[in-house]
């Protein structure tokens, strides 16, 4: 995939999509029942639509993912970026920010981008099973010029560290609209509950960094798409409550903010895992 003609490799990648919908995959119907949340009006033939250009926007993240490490410094600026100065403001002030991120178009495109124009991204990675699959992505991200620490079984306190490299006036976006364990913090998401993870707003409030969402999506047909970053006012810190409530409050204002971008852009919304209350079994 790396040396493949661009034609070539992100035509191969729509036919993978393309087959992964015909076959009506678990990722695939995942991916539809998720989406006839946002778009509750869409009747079937829309909805399979949507779903299945979905597909092709997540294999275009993933085309884009083995190649970007590749990419020259023309390549990796073509990305239109909106309301940055949320940004650098953020930063001008030293003392880093916090930044929330769904699973939409492609992220890691976005911290090539911050890295090239100076800013210290840092981050978290899953530990994926097997270890080398792990492995290839972090040296990915690595070479992306982004600090990455592994979410779980690693030798630090991930979220002191992570508030470390705020503190020193890092960049530090973190997934924000998908959480299945027993600390998510319950949100409207799209009329129904959803658990979304307290990481984010939990980060801001120990360091006193503004949290900023940003959420990417596509233009355009690959291979000659462009990725639009966009940059959205940071949420606010509630002036009264607990931690925990404050943190609950600033969530679910990231869940609005979420919202309104996948509305506007559903087929870049890559989300073909359960993320709905109503969709989990009991346990």
């Amino acid at each position: 995939m790396r040396y493949l003609p661009d034609t070539a490799a992100y035509a191969f990648f729509d036919r993978v999509a393309d087959l992964s919908w015909s076959r009506r995959t678990k990722g695939a119907r995942r991916l539809r029942a998720n989406l006839a949340r946002v778009v509750p009006e869409a009747d079937d033939a829309t909805l399979d639509e949507l779903a299945r250009q979905g597909l092709r926007s997540y294999f275009t993240y993933w085309c884009d993912a083995f190649r970007l490490s590749d990419w020259d410094s023309t390549r990796v600026n073509r990305i239109e970026v909106r309301d940055e100065h949320h940004l650098w403001q953020a930063l001008a002030a030293g003392g880093g920010a916090v930044g929330a991120v769904p699973h939409m178009g492609n992220w890691d495109h976005a911290g090539a981008w911050c890295t090239a124009h100076g800013v210290a991204v840092t981050t978290v990675a899953e530990r994926l099973k097997p270890e080398a699959v792990y492995r290839r992505f972090l040296e990915f991200r690595q070479g992306l010029g982004m600090t990455i620490y592994p979410l779980t079984g690693g030798d630090t306190d991930v979220m002191a560290t992570l508030a470390d490299h705020v503190r020193a006036n890092d960049f530090v976006p973190l997934l924000a609209d998908r959480d299945l364990t027993a600390r998510g913090i319950p949100v409207s998401f799209f009329g129904e509950q959803a658990s979304m993870p307290a990481g984010p707003a939990a980060l801001a409030l120990r360091t006193g960094a503004p949290l900023v969402p940003l959420s990417t999506w596509f233009v355009g047909r690959s291979p000659d798409h462009t990725l639009v970053l966009q940059f959205d006012a940071p949420v606010q810190v509630p002036a009264t409550g607990s931690t925990r409530e404050k943190a609950a409050a600033m969530t679910q204002r990231l869940a609005d903010v979420f919202a309104g971008r996948i509305v506007d852009h559903p087929e870049d919304w890559h989300m073909l895992q359960k993320l709905f209350t109503a969709d989990l079994t009991p346990r």
